[in-house]
């Protein structure tokens, strides 16, 4: 079992510990799908731009 130690703890709400996407990189994929002109495993609706699937 691991404790956290007391000066250790001002990290733990520190934004690079959030399990989720950073705000840079939430957009990241946004500006991807409009450059490929498709969406993908992130949820959206499936299909190429290029008409090859």
């Amino acid at each position: 079992m691991y404790s956290v130690k007391e000066y250790d703890k001002q990290y733990i709400n520190d934004p690079d510990m959030k399990l989720s996407a950073r705000s840079s990189e939430r957009y990241e994929t946004t500006f991807q799908v409009y450059r490929e002109a498709a969406l993908g495993a992130n949820g959206g609706k499936t299909g190429g731009g290029c008409g090859c699937n």
